[in-house]
């Protein structure tokens, strides 16, 4: 499949300067993508911010002794899953042609995000893990009543 415009503006232009048309091409294709990863990585923290909300709200309206645990794994998980699109997006900005400077902040940033996301994921286990105790515990005492 032949593109009948394109070809022959890219044989228009000097030969030595074709190569920085497509490069200028490519990097505002990267660019526009980049945007569009990080745009998904903002709704999945803004859909995560909902959903805590939805499921707070209900909890605070009770005015009694809520357990918070369930909200905050929710939460987490969604800003977990956003930290991988954001990461993902500062990938792509240092793809076509990188500075030192730019592989150098992307290094930082990686290891800043993976770091939060570690810690973040270990939360959550622990979460879960003490979310199941108390559920244990909680059949446990209501056997022992009904004997």
């Amino acid at each position: 499949m032949r593109c009948p415009v394109l070809l022959p503006l890219l044989l228009s232009v000097p030969a030595p300067g074709r190569f920085e048309l497509v490069e200028g091409s490519v990097r505002g294709l990267v660019q526009w993508l980049k945007l569009g990863v990080e745009a998904v990585g903002a709704g999945v923290i803004g859909i995560g911010i909902l959903t805590a909300l939805g499921q707070l709200l209900p909890m605070l309206l009770r005015r009694r002794p809520a357990n918070f645990t369930a909200v905050r794994l929710s939460l987490a998980r969604y800003l977990a899953l956003a930290l991988e699109f954001q990461l993902g997006a500062d990938i792509l900005s240092t793809a076509i042609a990188p500075s030192w400077q730019q592989i150098g902040q992307l290094g930082a940033i990686a290891v800043i995000r993976t770091a939060l996301n570690f810690f973040l994921t270990r939360e959550m286990k622990e979460e879960q893990a003490s979310a199941a105790e108390e559920v244990v515990d909680a059949k446990a005492e209501g056997e022992s009543i009904k004997n």
